[in-house]
């Protein structure tokens, strides 16, 4: 099966009314030309899962910018003072979470498991409405598992047969989100035949499309 897609071609299977998670840590590790092509889309509502929601005028926050997400599911937006100005008029609804807390929520989907039991955020606002579980006298949030329609994920090489590789940082989040969504979407820095195996960090099959980012 030939993975290759264009940017445009990928920005166009994303639909209405999806959850939409990206990877990347501000702007490393985000497949920026993926965002790119898909903030040009006129799609509505939706769902944003990310770490954050980068600086304006850039990736992730382009599709905030030019309304297409309803709602953000993330650990911080302190970067963007325009996701804080659409979340304070009411235009975007932010749902926040810890750091730890969300890639467990998007690993446990990934891994099939019923959800996670976290000590972060016990006593605080953050178990409003959530059951609180006690294990030998100590308290734990649980969270239920976090999926997504599609995932828009960056590897910093890429195979024809869409086996992923990482140098530093830039894995992140790209490596939990990759297992936890319907449909997989890798932006290649790098696009070669075949990666050695004993490198390969995310395996093919979770891999639906790749985009080079040469041709674009």
């Amino acid at each position: 099966m030939n993975k290759l897609i264009t940017a445009q071609e990928a920005a166009k299977k994303i639909k209405d009314n999806s959850t939409l998670m990206v990877g990347g840590f501000l702007s490393c590790g985000t497949p920026h030309i993926i965002l790119d092509a898909i903030s040009k889309e006129n799609i509505k509502n939706l769902t944003l899962i990310s770490n954050d929601t980068s600086v304006p005028n850039k990736d992730k926050s382009k599709l905030i910018e030019n309304g297409l997400v309803k709602k953000v599911i993330t650990t911080h937006i302190g970067t963007n003072p325009i996701t804080g100005q659409k979340m304070q008029s009411g235009e975007l609804e932010v749902e926040f979470y810890p750091m730890g807390t969300l890639v467990e929520k998007i690993h446990a989907k990934g891994s099939g498991l019923g959800g996670v039991l976290t000590p972060t955020g016990v006593g605080t606002i953050l178990e409003e409405g959530k059951k609180i579980v006690e294990i030998k006298g100590k308290k734990f949030i649980f969270e239920e598992p976090l999926g997504a329609d599609v995932a828009v994920i960056y590897g910093t090489t890429v195979d024809k047969y869409g086996n992923v590789k990482y140098e530093g940082t830039t894995r992140n989040f790209n490596t939990s989100m990759a297992t936890a969504a319907d449909m997989v979407i890798v932006q290649a820095e790098k696009f070669v035949d075949e990666i050695n195996p004993d490198e390969v960090v995310i395996p093919s099959i979770f891999i639906d499309y790749i985009v080079k980012e040469e041709e674009n």
